[in-house]
């Protein structure tokens, strides 16, 4: 998949994916953890989560929801961009920091992260791709190794609002 094909696609979601962060933030958590996302090849029962991360060049707080599983504790996302040839930029954003705050449902919390390597990160994508099916086909797009994102709960934090997405709050 090129970038171009790969943008068309961000393109044609990125209402959904605004109206979902939307739903999610305004809700406090309880609408928009559970999604039906087999329009796009997953499955009608996928998990989503919150993350908010600050960008790494103009220190503003961005929220960008994502698929995500659990394995041993620890909370799994994929650093996809639909198959593009690039990192998405909250990946690289992430990358330049040591924590992350992401929300589940109702609950929030701020978490270290780090990347599985070798024998971990090939069970761990697997099983990602067991429950998003369509990561097999991002990852056969690109000649990128698609990140995987395992992050450990370090603290409880208050849930996100829509004032944590327009930089109103502090990071």
């Amino acid at each position: 998949m090129t970038d171009d094909t790969s943008a068309a696609i961000r393109e044609t979601r990125r209402d959904w994916i605004t109206e979902h962060r939307e739903m999610y933030l305004r809700s406090g958590g309880a609408q928009g953890h559970i999604m039906d996302i087999t329009a796009v090849g997953g499955r009608s029962f996928a998990t989503h989560c919150l993350i908010r991360y600050k960008g790494r060049k103009s220190g503003k707080v961005f929220i960008t929801p994502l698929c995500y599983a659990d394995i041993g504790g620890e909370v799994v996302i994929c650093a996809s961009k639909g198959g593009a040839d690039v990192h998405p930029d909250w990946y690289l954003n992430i990358v330049a920091s040591k924590e992350i705050d992401f929300q589940i449902a109702t609950q929030a919390f701020r978490a270290t992260w780090r990347e599985p390597t070798g024998t971990e990160r090939e069970k761990v994508w697997a099983f990602m791709m067991d429950c998003f099916p369509f990561y097999g086909t991002y990852q056969a797009s690109t000649k990128r190794l698609i990140p995987l994102v395992m992050m450990k709960v370090k603290e409880p934090v208050p849930v996100f609002t829509e004032a944590d997405a327009t930089g109103m709050r502090k990071f």
